[in-house]
């Protein structure tokens, strides 16, 4: 898989915009940050550069039928949506939803962000995974998110809550049993393995795919010289346990960054467990980011170039 994450809803971070600093692309805003002319152009490029997949984030850009009270405005019907990933599958693109239930990326499901863990949350968590599912025709794979809760990933937040031991696993589990349910894998990010290795590799099914993301230029396993080893080291603590990987690389922070996780994961995860890539620029799917969009996409048809060269022929 060559995957991309496009956003289609985009309420996933803070509520505010806090001066001096660059948040105003992450703070809530109650309408739909999704141009449709730039959503064409970027998937038709997909499908040029040889991407096979597109990761959605929905969030609240769909009006659900069981909670239409999330969407935002503009956002779109199931019976768009629908049409929409007609024509990505048309293209050659296999559309992938992905809702992120995460504590500090919750911000689309509204009121129910402050009711995590309750029977109401877990109702409407179950309406919306088993609805989405339905649109997407059952996927083959459905990513939960579930990165970054912790307490210094809220700082920004005008109301922060984090789960923390065995609620936080009970949680997962019971997404990912929702997602079973409806008949896809789950898919998360791996980032708690970070904080909590021998708590993770216990702990979490082997049947979840893993997106262990990590977006700088260094891939540098030394702890002494490289802060961000850890990151790095995820890779090889998932392949050592056997679980199923879909590395993530981003231009976000630097561009050489996607071709060095194709590189690295290429040498250091075995075929049968290297599901495929992802890659994503971060960013709302608006023309102010539009060129951002389009060199993280191009990076991205480089690595499969590279990757499509070094493969064994005959």
């Amino acid at each position: 898989m060559w995957g991309y994450l496009l956003h289609l809803g985009c309420n996933l971070w803070v509520d505010r915009v806090v001066p001096g600093r660059e948040t105003e692309y992450i703070c809530y805003q109650p309408e739909l940050r999704c141009e449709p002319e730039l959503w064409q152009e970027l998937t038709a490029a997909l499908a040029q550069a040889g991407a096979t997949a597109v990761l959605i984030d929905v969030a609240d850009g769909v009006r659900y039928d069981s909670h239409p009270e999330l969407a935002v405005r503009g956002a779109w019907s199931p019976q768009r949506l629908q049409r929409e990933l007609a024509r990505l599958r048309r293209l050659g693109l296999t559309p992938i939803p992905k809702l992120n239930f995460s504590t500090a990326h919750d911000a689309w499901l509204g009121p129910y962000a402050r009711m995590v863990s309750t029977d109401a949350y877990y109702a409407v968590c179950r309406d919306l995974i088993a609805e989405t599912s339905h649109l997407f025709g059952k996927p083959s794979l459905f990513h939960l998110g579930m990165d970054e809760e912790t307490a210094a990933h809220q700082q920004l937040y005008e109301y922060a809550v984090m789960r923390q031991h065995d609620l936080w696993w009970r949680d997962l589990h019971f997404l990912v049993e929702q997602v079973e349910r409806a008949g896809s894998r789950a898919w998360v990010w791996s980032d708690y393995l970070w904080h909590h290795p021998e708590e993770f590799l216990r702990r979490m099914p082997t049947s979840v795919v893993q997106s262990n993301w990590y977006y700088g230029e260094s891939f540098s396993l030394d702890q002494r010289r490289h802060r961000s080893a850890a990151y790095v080291r995820a890779y090889l603590q998932l392949e050592e346990h056997g679980f199923t990987q879909i590395p993530t690389g981003s231009n976000h922070s630097h561009p050489a960054n996607f071709a060095r996780t194709v590189q690295f994961a290429r040498r250091h995860i075995a075929p049968e467990r290297l599901y495929g890539f992802l890659q994503t620029a971060w960013r709302p799917t608006q023309t102010a980011y539009r060129e951002r969009h389009l060199e993280a996409i191009a990076l991205l048809q480089a690595a499969r170039s590279g990757f499509d060269a070094l493969r064994p022929h005959g």
